[in-house]
């Protein structure tokens, strides 16, 4: 059983320092590739399907919360207001009422709707010590955040489309959902007081749900204060629950800040916001990754993906020549010399990275590497370039698999 803390640490990804605080973790070097990677992969799924990404900024008054409804119904998880002049300015914890404002900032046609708008960014929750952990509970958090404003006979089909999206992210990344969980309000919680938002929402998450053919299960308590959400549902090698994904129907804020698009008669109407996250928050993501693959990244993912092992001092130009080549075509990749020990110690240390190239003198003399893979097949020696092809389909392709035998 994995332990991302521990793996976190041993890997040199990331790690924590009291004096920077509780709940705020730093990325050393191979942590910051995997987070870059795992960004960029998700701004180039949003871009093709149709979302545009904007920056937005991590502090805002008061009064935009108070008109979003989070100072009243979530004001217990905020960081305390500063008092800047005669202003009081707050760490946002969300990013919805920002892309509220971005998107009233300019007027709408319904032409234009779905309008996609999508950032990862950063908010700021105000965790107890004692809930803190890793990176799964953490004060400081990076969104994988979009917003698309629709009319209401687009928002099923866009929240489906949302749906699907998590679905591919999960397969590239190699993960699973354990269940489906439409999220309901309970008894006791600081809900927005308006059954009919309420009723009109949770009907269409259940046409969403139902339509996509997904079995899932109803749960009370666990809506946002604003409204039901579909949350996809993750455990960890212990067994315990939590959310990455959601997708959200929202009527509430889409009335809180008076947005409107032009419809086709050239009156007001009012849209519809479904917000929705592929992978939740980056620090939970890398989290259940490493746990969910022992520290063992998918090959597109890994923060080394080719490790060089000149066997000898006379192999070691070609091991450095062979890895200049690779890095040219954006493959990440090390070599390890002699002077880092046996080569069967260099390969033990380099268990984790998903391609090994050994080169001895046979293979140096005719421009060959023997290949080693992280499961420990070892495919025929084949020209160095060669390899490099094959490691950068398999790159290219994303997914757990480590090679195609074509």
């Amino acid at each position: 059983m994995y332990d991302h803390r521990r793996l976190g640490r041993e890997l040199d990804l990331f790690d924590t320092d009291p004096l920077m605080g509780a709940g705020l973790p730093y990325w050393l070097p191979d942590g910051a590739v995997v987070r870059h990677t795992l960004e960029e992969y998700i701004r180039d799924a949003e871009r093709r399907a149709g979302y545009r990404h904007v920056y937005s900024p991590a502090l805002g008054k008061r009064e935009l919360y108070e008109t979003s409804g989070h100072w009243e119904h979530y004001g217990d998880d905020m960081f305390p207001p500063m008092d800047v002049g005669a202003e009081q300015v707050l760490l946002r914890p969300s990013l919805c009422p920002h892309h509220a404002l971005i998107y009233r900032s300019r007027s709408h046609s319904y032409r234009e709707l779905p309008l996609r708008m999508a950032e990862l960014g950063g908010m700021y929750r105000s965790e107890l010590s004692g809930v803190l952990g890793g990176l799964t509970r953490v004060r400081s958090i990076t969104l994988n955040d979009a917003h698309i404003f629709c009319t209401l006979e687009q928002a099923v089909e866009e929240a489906g489309a949302a749906l699907e999206l998590i679905g591919r992210a999960y397969a590239d990344l190699g993960i699973r959902a354990a269940r489906y969980r439409l999220s309901l309000p309970g008894e006791g919680g600081k809900y927005v007081a308006d059954p009919e938002l309420w009723r009109r929402a949770t009907a269409l998450l259940r046409e969403v749900l139902d339509g996509s053919g997904i079995p899932y299960e109803a749960a009370e308590g666990e809506a946002a204060f604003y409204g039901p959400k579909i949350d996809v549902q993750i455990t960890d090698p212990a067994g315990r629950e939590a959310t990455l994904s959601t997708v959200q129907i929202d009527f509430h804020q889409p009335e809180r800040f008076d947005l409107h698009y032009i419809g086709p008669d050239g009156a007001k109407h009012r849209p519809v916001m479904v917000h929705r996250s592929i992978i939740g928050s980056v620090e939970r993501a890398v989290a259940h990754l490493l746990e969910e693959h022992g520290g063992a990244f998918p090959p597109w993912l890994a923060p080394v993906q080719l490790m060089v092992l000149p066997v000898g001092e006379e192999q070691s130009e070609a091991a450095h020549a062979l890895a200049g080549r690779a890095r040219e075509r954006g493959l990440r990749t090390e070599v390890a010399g002699p002077e880092q020990g046996t080569l069967a110690a260099r390969i033990r240390s380099a268990r984790l990275v998903p391609y090994q190239a050994v080169i001895g003198g046979r293979e140096a003399a005719a421009g060959l590497v023997a290949p080693r893979l992280r499961d420990g097949s070892r495919p025929d020696t084949l020209p160095g370039d060669d390899l490099l092809r094959r490691i950068g389909d398999r790159v290219a392709a994303r997914g757990p698999g480590l090679w195609d035998p074509s």
